[in-house]
């Protein structure tokens, strides 16, 4: 038995779909989709998901979590200011929080859905910005240059996410 993750994002047919189903590959889900225009946006809150999935607060193709909370139109963005705002207020409606721990809020969301596994990138864990983005789909240079220091993983940091994870039954 591997543990096999299927990459469900984007455009994915009923062939796929079926593929994944009769392996009993979990699906993605990705809590920065779950606030935008976007049609599917429904299925990425966690009151949608299904037990057999994945939730990641974002991945490797996202900017971190407090990068496109803070984000601004242009710089590498598709989406309009109006469509940034609308974003950010629904989120923050959605949370009931100010955004000062954006972070941390998805965090939160994350480990308490009934997903079966909750993935955080390091640098939304740190609470990093856009300087920390791993990739930029389309963008051929500049990618994969975020780098990893240990004093970065503060006993504070770590004590919370500790919290987190027993908290929420997933500590093993």
């Amino acid at each position: 038995e591997l543990p096999i993750i299927a990459e469900d994002l984007g455009i994915i047919t009923p062939p796929v779909e079926a593929l994944r189903d009769k392996f009993e590959f979990p699906g993605m889900r990705i809590l920065q989709f779950a606030f935008g225009s976007d049609d599917r946006a429904d299925e990425f809150r966690p009151e949608s998901y299904p037990a057999h999935c994945c939730v990641y607060t974002g991945t490797h193709d996202n900017d971190t979590t407090v990068g496109w909370f803070n984000s601004k139109p242009g710089n590498g963005s598709t989406r309009t200011e109006e469509e940034i705002a609308a974003e950010r207020r629904m989120i923050l409606d959605y949370l009931r929080t100010d955004g000062r721990e954006i972070h941390w809020d998805l965090i939160n969301l994350g480990a308490r859905s009934n997903a079966n596994t909750f993935v955080v990138p390091l640098q939304d864990l740190l609470g990093l910005g856009s300087e920390a983005r791993m990739n930029t789909p389309g963008v051929a240079g500049g990618n994969w240059q975020w780098r990893f220091s240990w004093d970065q993983l503060t006993d504070a940091i770590r004590d919370r996410f500790a919290y987190v994870t027993r908290s929420t039954g997933r500590m093993h």
